[in-house]
C-alpha cells in the first residue's frame, strides 16, 4: 500500500456517472471527473510557518475534493488520487 508524506492523502475516486438522474446515458465523450471519493490513507500532520496543521480527514471518510487537484497515482492495478490537505473541500456525512 501506498503511505502519502506529510500534508497528503490518498482518495479512491468514486465511479463516474454513466447515467443522470433522469435516465439519460452519458457518452464517454461527457467524460466529467468525480469529484467525490473515499480516503484509503492520511500522511503525518504538516508543518507550516512553524504551526502543525493537522489531517482534516481519517480513513474511511467519504470526501470532496477540488475539480483539478491531485495527483492520479496507481496503487495495486486501482486508479488513486494524492491529494494536498488544502485542496479538501467537505467531508460528506451520512
Amino acid at each position: 500500500m501506498l503511505k502519502p508524506l506529510a500534508g497528503y492523502i490518498l482518495i479512491e475516486p468514486a465511479p463516474k456517472e454513466t447515467k443522470t438522474a433522469s435516465g439519460i446515458y452519458l457518452p464517454e465523450s461527457a467524460d466529467e471527473k468525480p469529484q467525490e471519493g473515499k480516503v484509503i490513507a492520511c500522511g503525518d500532520d504538516q508543518i507550516v510557518e512553524g504551526q502543525t496543521v493537522k489531517c482534516p480527514v481519517k480513513v474511511g471518510d467519504k470526501v470532496v475534493y477540488k475539480k483539478w487537484g491531485g495527483n492520479e497515482v496507481k496503487v495495486e492495478g486501482r486508479e488513486m488520487l494524492l491529494i494536498k490537505f488544502e485542496d479538501l473541500m467537505a467531508i460528506v456525512s451520512k
